[in-house]
Formats: structure tokens, C-alpha cells, sequence
């Protein structure tokens, strides 16, 4: 049997876990070995608390673990899009791709105020009510096999505020710059949170941008077969001949 291409790291936005790409797995093994951790507050990170460094140390561990030889493609959604990033631009070295998926706001302005929204109607709502509003967007959006894993999970909102003011505290555009490794933004034309892609584009020294026709910002959701295409195709494009070093 011959090894994966690559290994990739999913990494889930907020409120849902690892769980959030079962689907995706399916699609993207065996021809990837496909890791799913959990940031802290979430899944079997939820006993953790949440701060940029413990959700970069989250990712840093599923990365640099991987065996010699095996290039890693690092692609994460909202949150973890901003976490990937932020774990990028300090160890792109041992990356040969980064994906940010919906992960394109910058947290100063408008952005900010989406951050803070998301925050705020989580904490107003409380667990019980978007318990049952998670679970009625998730029965229309999408398919069973990616809502019904999600669902029986459960969600997470411990600190959804916390988190989202670590992302406005540093998950600009500018860290980019130190990446080395190629970057691939992906954005829906419906998605709220794809605002400043360009900025961002502009900052990475080797860019691509895909935008996914009618995609929100819950792309892994909504468009789950089409993410998990895009991103096959540029591990594919990037791990041509590439050694993790």
C-alpha cells in the first residue's frame, strides 16, 4: 500500500469540533492522511482554555508530528483559518501549503463588528436556544452526512467572545508576509466574512484565490464536496515532489 501524498490538518471554525470535516475525510483519504484536531473549547480540547497560543499549540502538535518525508498542507475554516494563519506566519517551514477557508476579514472596522457580533448573539442566546437554532440551520444547509455527525456531537460556546477577541487582537493581513509556503484563500460569493480577501492576498508572497458560486461563509457546510475538491487540488498542486522539511 503506498503512503499518502500528504498529510492534511483540517481545522474547524467555532461552536462545532473536528467532527466538522468527517465527511471531508471521507472524500480525501486514503490519497491524504486527513488529521481533524480539536482547539481548545472544543470536541476533546474542550477542558482547555482558548488563547491564540493553546489553539497554535493545538495545530503545531497535528502538523509536526507527521511522519519525515510526508509534506503537510494546513487548511482551516473562521476560526481556525485565523489560527492556521497565525501558526503559518511562526512555522511555515514545515508547511508546504496554507488554505483559508472564510477566513478573510480583517478584525479592525466592519470585520471587528462581525467578530463581535458572532460573540454577542452566542452569549445572548445561550446554549439551550442555539442548541436548536444550530440544528435547524444545519437541516437546511447541509447534507445529512456532514449535519448529522455535527449534530450528534453536539456544540460548543464556552468563550465564543474570548476567542473571537484573540483573532481581532492579531489576525491581520500583515502576517502573511512571513509565509513562505504557497496560500490558497477561498471565499463564497454569499460569504459575509470574505470582505478584505484582497488585502490579504496582496500581503502573501504566493497567493491563489478561489471562490466557491453561492457559497456563505459555512462553505465546509453548505459546499462540502466542492471545499474538500479545491483543497484536494492544491495539496495535489503543492505536494508535487515536495519533502516536509
Amino acid at each position: 500500500m503506498q503512503p499518502p501524498r500528504a498529510r492534511l490538518v483540517l481545522v474547524h471554525g467555532t461552536r462545532v469540533s473536528g467532527i466538522q470535516w468527517a465527511a471531508h475525510r471521507r472524500w480525501l483519504e486514503p490519497e491524504f492522511e486527513v488529521i481533524t484536531p480539536d482547539l481548545p473549547r472544543h470536541g476533546r480540547s474542550v477542558d482547555i482554555p482558548f488563547t491564540m497560543a493553546t489553539a497554535v499549540e493545538t495545530v503545531a502538535r497535528a502538523v509536526e508530528s507527521a511522519p519525515d518525508g510526508i509534506p503537510v498542507v494546513l487548511a482551516g475554516h473562521s476560526l481556525g483559518g485565523y489560527v492556521a494563519m497565525t501558526y503559518a506566519s511562526q512555522h511555515s517551514e514545515h508547511l508546504a501549503g496554507l488554505v483559508l477557508i472564510g477566513s478573510t476579514a480583517v478584525p479592525k472596522g466592519p470585520g471587528a463588528a462581525v467578530y463581535r457580533a458572532l460573540g454577542w448573539a452566542t452569549e445572548a442566546a445561550g446554549p439551550e436556544r442555539m442548541t436548536r437554532f444550530n440544528d435547524r440551520i444545519l437541516s437546511r444547509i447541509s447534507p445529512p452526512e456532514v449535519a448529522g455527525p455535527i449534530r450528534s456531537e453536539g456544540y460548543y460556546f464556552t468563550d465564543i467572545p474570548t476567542m473571537w477577541a484573540e483573532v481581532m487582537a492579531g489576525g491581520r493581513p500583515e502576517l502573511l508576509g512571513t509565509v513562505t509556503c504557497p496560500v490558497l484563500i477561498v471565499h463564497g460569493t454569499l460569504d459575509q466574512v470574505a470582505i478584505n480577501s484582497r488585502q490579504y492576498a496582496a500581503h502573501a508572497r504566493d497567493c491563489r484565490v478561489r471562490t466557491i458560486h453561492r457559497g456563505s461563509h459555512l462553505m465546509p457546510l453548505t459546499h462540502p464536496w466542492k471545499t474538500s475538491a479545491i483543497i484536494a487540488e492544491f495539496a495535489r498542486e503543492v505536494t508535487s515532489g515536495v519533502t516536509r522539511g
